[in-house]
C-alpha cells in the first residue's frame, strides 16, 4: 500500500490527499464518481462474492460506460492478484 501511496503522491503532486486516502478514502472529499468508483473496488477486494449488478449499476448512475466498469473492475481485480502473489511470496517483508 506505500507504493501505491507514493505513486498517488507523484501524480497529483499533493502528499497530502494521497495520505488522506490512505487513511480513510471515505472521510475525503471526493466527487461522487471517484467515491463511487472507490467503494467499488474496495468491496470487490473485501467481499467479491457479494458483487451484484447493482454495483455495476451505480457505476453507470454517476457516469461510467460499460468500458470503464470493465477497466476499473479489471485494474483492481489485477492489484488484488498481485498483492496476493506478493503477499504469499513474502515479497517486501525481511527474511
Amino acid at each position: 500500500m506505500e507504493s501505491h501511496t507514493e505513486f498517488l503522491a507523484r501524480v497529483t503532486l499533493d502528499g497530502d490527499f494521497a495520505a488522506a486516502l490512505r487513511r480513510d478514502y471515505t472521510q475525503v472529499d471526493l466527487d461522487p464518481a471517484d467515491r463511487a468508483m472507490l467503494d467499488f473496488a474496495v468491496r470487490l477486494t473485501k467481499a467479491p462474492a457479494t458483487m451484484a449488478r447493482p454495483d455495476v449499476e451505480e457505476l453507470r448512475r454517476v457516469g461510467f460506460d460499460d468500458r470503464a466498469v470493465l477497466q476499473i473492475t479489471l485494474i483492481a481485480s489485477w492489484f488484488n492478484y498481485i498483492n496476493r502473489v506478493a503477499d504469499a511470496l513474502g515479497v517486501g517483508r525481511g527474511p
